[in-house]
């Protein structure tokens, strides 16, 4: 196996290798400033020092994503005791994301990627043909690179349990 093969392995899961032709482990993760439910701004620089669990999902209130932000928010405890600052990305509005997240009393951010721009940056790829966007979890660490990378639709539950391992790695708590 080459090279570049081995290190799409590594990055991907039940999904297409797309994800990794730009963006790679190790590399600096895109800066991004963006609206949350909570109505202020989310921005990535100024989390330096913490690690950070951006996680991308395809729409609030849907079946597979509200298990998976329950899921995060069912563990967000263990996320800050790793001192992990999760964070859901979307293209929902603020007003959806709002009430997405009183519905499931979620304690963490949701930012509002409305114009798909920031799902561009990371380059999260569609799912099922290209008619949904994607669900993808990176873990950035304390110095701002990417650690992890997760692509995977099917088992949105698999995001929090995957990304809890790497982050008692990173933490040094594994």
């Amino acid at each position: 196996m080459n090279n570049w093969a081995a290190s799409c392995s590594v990055v991907t899961s039940h999904s297409s290798l797309a994800i990794s032709n730009v963006l790679q482990l190790g590399d600096l993760a895109p800066d991004f400033t963006l609206p949350t439910d909570k109505g202020d701004t989310f921005h990535l620089a100024g989390q330096k020092g913490k690690p950070v669990v951006l996680y991308f999902y395809p729409k609030d209130d849907t079946p597979g994503c509200t298990a998976e932000a329950c899921a995060f928010r069912d563990q967000y405890a263990d996320f800050l005791d790793l001192g992990a600052v999760v964070v859901g990305v979307s293209s929902d509005s603020e007003a959806s994301h709002q009430k997405f997240s009183q519905k499931h009393r979620l304690p963490f951010p949701l930012l509002a990627d409305t114009s798909g721009q920031l799902r561009k940056q990371y380059e999260v790829p569609r799912a099922f043909l290209g008619l949904l966007p994607g669900r993808v979890t990176f873990v950035i660490d304390q110095a701002g690179k990417i650690a992890y990378i997760f692509n995977s639709m099917s088992g949105a539950t698999d995001h929090v349990s995957k990304t809890k391992e790497v982050l008692r790695g990173l933490v040094g708590k594994g």
